[in-house]
């Protein structure tokens, strides 16, 4: 039954893909970008359903420009923060413009690129973000840099929140965690180690009862604030999050006091 259910939601899930980029090609252009973000954030939500995900959303976006920042599970937290918030602008490795389908829609999301191990293009980056910030876009991005167990978060990495410390815009922690009928935990989406992009489509459209809790938490500001700093403390504050919600043990870590409640 699980392999028949698996091949529906692929079959589905294929369809939809091409959906949008038969959207993207022929309606985005004549769209403004408020209609587009529109779009984008209702396609992923039926993208997450057809794949039987169902999503929680708990607690409430910062208006206007922020850098969102999110603990790194699945390929699906891209899906999953386009769904919770539309106007979410990504930075992404840019193998991601090798991949025919994903790189149109990528586009059209207005993702930056980073050439991963390049010193000098991560400063790009962070001056493309910070301009995005600067223009009252929000950005997401995902510190960890390559993605967990969901049990445990890894070290995050600063580089990327000194564009908002730049511009002394607001960074908003985002925790996600899976889970399914099993674990609150779920070892479904998991994308770590030997598993292939492919086993792990297998995997996540043969899930049982698969649900994403998306959980908003108070943004930061961070005028003058030490971007190492800022780092732990937002680690800190998403581990505290997932501990409550029962994902991960957050016992000792103290969180060091970078930036304030917005």
């Amino acid at each position: 039954m699980n392999a028949l259910l698996g091949g529906w939601r692929l079959a589905r899930a294929l369809l939809h893909g091409l959906r949008g980029l038969a959207l993207v090609c022929a309606v985005f252009p004549l769209l403004r970008r408020a209609d587009r973000e529109a779009r984008i954030g209702v396609w992923a939500g039926r993208m997450l359903r057809a794949f039987g995900i169902g999503l929680e959303l708990h607690g409430r976006w910062r208006p206007g420009a922020k850098l969102v920042v999110a603990n790194h599970v699945s390929w699906l937290d891209i899906l999953v923060l386009h769904a919770a918030c539309p106007e979410a602008r990504f930075v992404s490795k840019a193998e991601v413009r090798r991949w025919p389908l994903v790189a149109r829609l990528a586009d059209a999301a207005r993702t930056l690129y980073l050439e991963r191990g390049r010193t000098r293009d991560a400063s790009r980056v962070v001056h493309r973000i910070a301009d995005a910030l600067r223009e009252g876009d929000t950005v997401a991005v995902f510190p960890e840099g390559t993605v967990g167990d969901g049990h445990a978060l890894l070290p995050f990495h600063a580089n990327l929140l000194q564009a908002a410390i730049a511009v002394a815009a607001v960074v908003q922690p985002v925790a996600l965690r899976y889970a399914d009928a099993s674990a609150p935990v779920s070892r479904a989406v998991l994308f770590t180690g030997d598993i292939t992009f492919g086993q792990s489509l297998w995997r996540v459209a043969c899930g049982e009862r698969l649900r994403v809790v998306v959980q908003v938490l108070p943004a930061l500001v961070t005028a003058h604030a030490d971007r190492r700093a800022l780092a732990e403390r937002l680690r800190g504050e998403i581990a505290a999050a997932l501990d409550a919600q029962g994902a991960i043990d957050a016992s000792g870590r103290s969180p060091t006091p970078a930036a304030v409640s917005a």
